[in-house]
């Protein structure tokens, strides 16, 4: 089941966290040169010490730079499924264009009763292809460019 909290970024939500934008990005940079697995945090009104994993208090420091520009954070488990419209937002296309994606067999897909829906992990796995295809064959255009000297150097 999908249990993804949407709540719009507030403007009192943006001004907490520009407050402490600076301290956040200070505290990311020592938290990514530290060589363990997990830090140790403090919660301030018990003064308890929790020890959790440093990916956590990573995609903690990306939401509050995220809240800082106003943006807001959808966070959706990796084996969740999506409907074929979140799927679209996802890749910034139609639902239609992902539709014929699935139908064309692109991104594999199961049926409940009338509805499509798409594991979240395939919808990456489709888009991080995408921008590798993307990415490849741009340099490839570059490269072009470069051998026959069309002022890119």
């Amino acid at each position: 089941m999908l249990d993804a909290i949407i709540e719009k970024t507030t403007k009192k939500d943006q001004a907490m966290a520009r407050s402490s934008i600076n301290e956040v990005h200070k505290t990311s940079k020592r938290v990514l040169n530290t060589k363990g697995k997990s830090v140790a945090i403090t919660i301030d009104d018990s003064k308890k010490v929790l020890e959790i994993p440093k990916k956590a208090l990573i995609l903690l420091f990306t939401i509050l730079d995220n809240m800082a520009d106003g943006k807001s954070i959808t966070l959706l488990p990796s084996d969740a499924e999506i409907s074929t419209q979140q799927a679209a937002d996802i890749l910034n296309v139609s639902r239609p264009h992902v539709v014929s994606l699935l139908n064309k067999g692109e991104i594999p897909y199961t049926k409940v009763g009338t509805h499509r829906r798409i594991q979240l992990n395939d919808i990456l796995a489709y888009d991080k292809k995408l921008q590798k295809n993307r990415n490849s064959k741009l340099n490839f255009l570059a490269k072009q460019a470069q051998e026959l000297n069309l002022g890119y150097e």
